[in-house]
């Protein structure tokens, strides 16, 4: 089994997580260049926000490495979660919207944060061995994340109208938003419980130094 130094997938992770902010800038800067561009709305979008809290997650479990320092359990924990929204981001992209119009417009942040990102995310979880195995009593945490951002999402359409995804939108009828909701909780607790399952498999291929969790 091939043995990387736990320094040496730090820089790595930084270097992923830094990507995926570079790609959020580009598109940003990209879109407010050609257009009046309210921030709340494109930061509201799952996609992005997943991103950026999966880039945040890695880079403080990277930074407390380069310091030397463990990972508290509390931070494992978020990858956990960060991993199984960035799952749920690039399988709906790749299996149902792929090709559709809209989304981000620029074509290698779009591939970063739908292909790129989310393949590393999940590959890091499974490969590296910095992670013990999660009590699946923590499970619910996965779906804390998702239940705030589908309660801001709806309070917003029902005031000023905006919504990041038409089948979200209150106009189409709260039965049909409620059957969505629900189904996004089902995608983010299943992708959960992928992540969880595979915090008990040793790795097969990469392995870092270990780093202990306390908590």
């Amino acid at each position: 089994m091939m043995r990387l130094p736990a320094r040496s997938i730090a820089v790595l992770r930084l270097s992923a997580a830094a990507l995926t902010l570079i790609a959020v800038g580009a598109t940003f800067f990209s879109t407010a260049s050609r257009a009046t561009i309210n921030p709340f709305n494109f930061f509201g979008f799952f996609t992005i926000q997943s991103n950026l809290l999966a880039a945040a997650a890695l880079s403080a479990t990277a930074v407390l490495v380069l310091l030397g320092r463990t990972a508290p359990a509390w931070l494992v924990l978020a990858r956990a979660a960060t991993t199984a929204y960035m799952i749920v981001v690039g399988l709906v992209y790749n299996t149902l919207l792929v090709g559709l119009p809209g989304g981000v417009e620029l074509p290698w942040a779009n591939t970063v944060l739908h292909v790129v990102f989310p393949v590393y995310c999940l590959l890091d979880w499974a490969l590296v061995a910095d992670r013990g195995p999660l009590p699946w009593r923590r499970l619910w945490v996965v779906l804390v994340y998702p239940v705030l951002w589908c309660a801001v999402v709806l309070v917003r359409g029902a005031t000023d109208g905006w919504v990041p995804y038409p089948f979200l939108n209150p106009v189409t009828g709260y039965g049909s938003v409620l059957l969505y909701v629900l189904l996004i909780a089902v995608a983010v607790i299943t992708a959960g419980a992928a992540v969880f399952g595979l915090s008990r498999l040793r790795p097969v291929t990469v392995r870092s130094e270990p780093v202990r969790t306390r908590g």
